[in-house]
C-alpha cells in the first residue's frame, strides 16, 4: 500500500501514522503526508508532500501512485477557509482518486456535527440511517457536504470509498481540561462563562467539574472516543473489502453520562461538582454496525476515559495546544 494521509499533523493523523509505521501487517506500506501549515519530519517511509488541498495540483502531486487514502484534513467555523478545505479538498481529492491508476480505497473520517450533535432531540440511538441535521454554523454544514459528497462518488462512479462518523475525540489529558473552569478550557462549553466569576474561581480552586443538565434537567448524555479507538477503527477498515460505500458509527459504547461522570470523579479523585443547566439533548451514537462488520472494538468506557486523562502527565516539549478555534 501508498497511504495518503491529509491532517497527518493533527492529532488522529499523528497517531494513525505512528501506528501505521509501528504496525508488522504494513511494514511493506509506505505513507505519504499531505502537508500544508504543519509539516512532519521524513522519515524512513514516510513520504512528505507539501500543498494547500484546495489546489488541485498540490492534490495531484499526492496522490500520484497513492492506494489508499485516509482524509483527516478539516476545518472549523471558519468561514474565510472552510469551503475551501472541507468541500473543494475533498471535491479535488475524490476526482483525482477516481480517475487515478492505482486508487483502491478512500477512507473519510466524519464528524456527529453532521446529525446534530447534542443539540436536536432524537427518540432513539443515533445510527448510520439518521438523516443528516447540521446545527448552526459552517463546520457541521461542512461535515454533511463531505459525508453527501463521497456517498455520491460512491454512486455516480463506483469507487471504493467509506466514511468513518467520530464524535469529541480525546487523547492524553484532553479530557480533564475539557472539564475546566479556566481559561485553559479545551473545547466546549466554556464552563466559566455560564456561572458568576467568583463561582468559577471557587470551581478552579477546589477542582469542581460541571455536572451538565440537559434541556429537560437530567444528566446530559455526550458522545466520545478516545483517539487509540479511532486510529484501531481506521486500521480495521483500511484494505477491508466489506467497508465499500458504507458509513460507519465510531464512539464509545455508551455516550458520557455527566451524572456518572461525577459520581466516577468525587469516588475515584475526591473532585467536587456543580449541577449546570443548559438546552442541550442528550444522544447515544450506535456504533453496532462497525462491531459488527469490522470487528472493532472500542477499548475505553468512561472509568478508562477519565483515568488516562487525569493520570496522564505532558512532558516540557509537549505543551497543550489550540490548533483551531471552536
Amino acid at each position: 500500500m501508498r497511504i495518503l494521509i491529509t491532517g497527518a499533523a493533527g492529532k488522529v493523523g499523528s497517531n494513525l501514522t505512528s501506528a501505521l509505521l509501528a504496525d508488522p501487517s504494513h511494514r511493506h506500506s509506505v505513507l505519504r503526508a499531505l502537508c500544508h501549515n504543519r509539516r512532519l519530519p521524513e522519515r524512513d517511509r514516510l513520504e512528505v508532500v507539501t500543498g494547500n488541498i484546495a489546489d488541485r495540483a498540490s492534490v495531484e502531486r499526492a496522490m500520484a501512485g497513492v492506494t489508499h487514502v485516509v482524509h483527516l484534513a478539516t476545518c472549523k467555523d471558519t468561514p474565510d477557509d472552510v469551503m475551501d478545505v472541507t468541500v473543494k479538498g475533498l471535491f479535488w481529492l475524490l476526482e483525482s482518486f477516481r480517475t487515478s491508476p492505482t486508487a483502491r480505497q478512500f477512507i473519510l473520517l466524519g464528524g456527529d456535527a453532521a446529525v446534530g450533535h447534542f443539540f436536536y432531540e432524537h427518540d432513539g440511538p443515533l445510527t448510520e440511517a439518521t438523516p443528516h441535521m447540521a446545527y448552526p454554523g459552517c463546520y457541521a454544514l461542512s461535515k454533511v457536504l463531505e459525508e453527501v459528497m463521497v456517498q455520491q462518488f460512491v454512486i455516480q462512479y463506483g469507487i471504493d470509498a467509506c466514511c468513518l462518523r467520530a464524535p469529541w475525540i480525546m487523547e492524553k489529558d484532553d479530557f480533564r481540561y475539557s472539564l475546566s473552569f479556566g481559561d485553559d478550557v479545551f473545547g466546549g462549553p466554556d464552563w466559566k462563562t455560564l456561572v458568576p466569576a467568583d463561582v468559577a474561581r471557587s470551581c478552579r480552586e477546589t477542582g469542581t467539574v460541571p455536572l451538565l443538565l440537559d434541556t429537560h434537567g437530567r444528566p446530559l448524555k455526550r458522545n466520545f472516543v478516545h483517539v487509540d479507538d479511532l486510529v484501531a477503527a481506521i486500521l480495521a477498515a483500511l484494505g477491508n473489502p466489506r467497508t465499500k460505500g458504507r458509513l460507519y458509527n465510531i464512539a464509545m459504547d455508551e455516550p458520557v453520562d455527566y451524572g456518572a461522570l461525577a459520581a466516577y470523579l468525587a469516588e475515584s479523585r475526591g473532585l467536587p461538582s456543580i449541577e449546570i443547566a443548559s438546552d442541550y439533548r442528550s444522544n447515544w451514537l450506535d456504533n453496532t454496525r462497525a462491531r459488527f462488520e469490522l470487528g472493532w472494538r472500542p477499548r475505553y468506557d468512561l472509568a478508562a476515559l477519565v483515568d488516562a486523562a487525569w493520570d496522564y502527565r505532558r512532558a516540557d516539549e509537549d505543551p497543550r495546544k489550540i490548533w483551531y478555534p471552536g
